[in-house]
Parts: C-alpha cells; sequence; structure tokens
C-alpha cells in the first residue's frame, strides 16, 4: 500500500464519519463509495419506503443523492465546513431498480464557494440509466476547517 493510497483511505473514513452523523443518510441507508480530490460518488439502496405512487423513486429521494454528493465533492475542496447554497436538478427519466449512484464532481473552487456537478445513475440488473443532473454551488463556513 502506498503513501497515497493510505491517505484516499484516511480522506474516505473521515468522510464516511461524517455521512454517518447525517440522520436522514443513516435512515435511507446511504454510502459514500468515492471520497477523492473533486469527486465523490454516493449511492443510495432502493427500497419500498423510497418510491411514490408509481413505482419509480421518489424525486426528493434523488435530489437528496444530488445534494450531498454534491456537498461532499466540494468538501474534498474546503474540508467538512460547507452546506449548499444552493442547487438546480434535471429529472432525465424515472428511477427504477435496486440502487442510485449519485457522482459529483467539482467544476471549480475558489476561496468561499464551490460549483459542482452531480450525475444521478439508478442501477438495475447491472446496467447504469441516467435519471438526473445536478448542479449547485456549495459554501465554505465560516471558521476553522477540520
Amino acid at each position: 500500500m502506498t503513501m497515497h493510497d493510505t491517505q484516499a483511505d484516511a480522506m474516505l473514513k473521515m468522510a464516511r464519519e461524517v455521512l454517518a452523523a447525517q440522520p436522514f443518510s443513516v435512515l435511507i441507508g446511504a454510502e459514500l463509495t468515492e471520497f477523492a480530490p473533486g469527486k465523490a460518488t454516493l449511492s443510495v439502496p432502493i427500497t419500498n419506503q423510497l418510491k411514490q405512487q408509481y413505482g419509480y423513486v421518489h424525486g426528493g429521494v434523488i435530489s437528496y443523492a444530488a445534494d450531498n454528493a454534491l456537498t461532499f465533492a466540494a468538501g474534498t475542496a474546503f474540508g467538512t465546513n460547507v452546506i449548499t447554497s444552493e442547487y438546480k436538478i434535471n429529472y432525465a427519466a424515472p428511477a427504477v431498480g435496486e440502487c442510485l449512484i449519485a457522482r459529483a464532481t467539482v467544476i471549480h473552487a475558489g476561496k468561499r464557494q464551490a460549483v459542482c456537478r452531480c450525475d444521478v445513475y439508478a442501477v438495475k440488473d447491472g446496467q447504469e440509466s441516467l435519471c438526473a443532473t445536478a448542479q449547485g454551488t456549495i459554501n465554505r463556513l465560516g471558521g476553522e476547517n477540520p
């Protein structure tokens, strides 16, 4: 294992601890699967409780996945002291399958805010299908960054 691998493992462990401190994330079973400079990937298992009346994943759950992935991606630039300022989401297709995967990247990070992009996919039978795309502005909060 290289020093880079050790640092990456430590970053992912720390980010997973932050996610575990979010009661809603724990409630829906969200998991951070990637946390590296400029990017983050979040997965959410699709359960019946997360669906709307037509059997699709509720838009609020898709929106949650995008928002949290955007914020975690920005956290790779700013540390854990971040909060979403705004974001926009476009739903591309209904989400059906076994899980959602939200992949976010930092487009630009300044001193106090980062602009990030996220694509959300529904995974069914091993195949990913784009269900939404989002863009957001994430602000660094005042004070020290851990």
